[in-house]
């Protein structure tokens, strides 16, 4: 089975509120880039990669967490980031039931979070999308 094949199955099988945002937070960062790549990781994670790690799912009893690899390395203007916020490195989007996805601003900070990992990689920071 594939990564989108288990990330499918995952999403299925939370038949309440999470599966419905973990759904929601795919489509934002899928949006962000036609070359984003989905893995699974970490014993039955979600992961999504463009020039490096962007960030990391996990449904847990009672939130939806989203968590960014370099979070603490990006401006969140939209402040979106709820969790995390003393790390030196990762910082999170902890989603509580009722908790709407606001999908542009998360596809914006999925962008930010790749045009982070293309300045550490020396890559141009143009994207195919914009």
């Amino acid at each position: 089975m594939n990564a989108a094949d288990h990330i499918d199955r995952m999403i299925a099988e939370l038949t309440d509120w999470r599966g419905e945002t973990l759904a929601a937070v795919r489509e934002s960062i899928l949006a962000a880039d036609q070359d984003i790549a989905e893995e699974w990781r970490y014993m039955g994670s979600p992961v999504w990669y463009r020039d490096g790690m962007v960030a990391v799912a996990n449904a847990h009893k009672g939130k939806v967490k989203l968590t960014f690899a370099h979070g603490a390395s990006l401006a969140d203007p939209d402040k979106l980031f709820n969790a995390g916020l003393d790390g030196n490195a990762r910082r999170a989007i902890d989603f509580l039931e009722g908790d709407k996805v606001d999908a542009p601003r998360l596809t914006k900070l999925v962008r930010a979070a790749i045009d982070f990992n293309r300045t550490k990689t020396g890559k141009s920071s143009k994207r195919r999308d914009a």
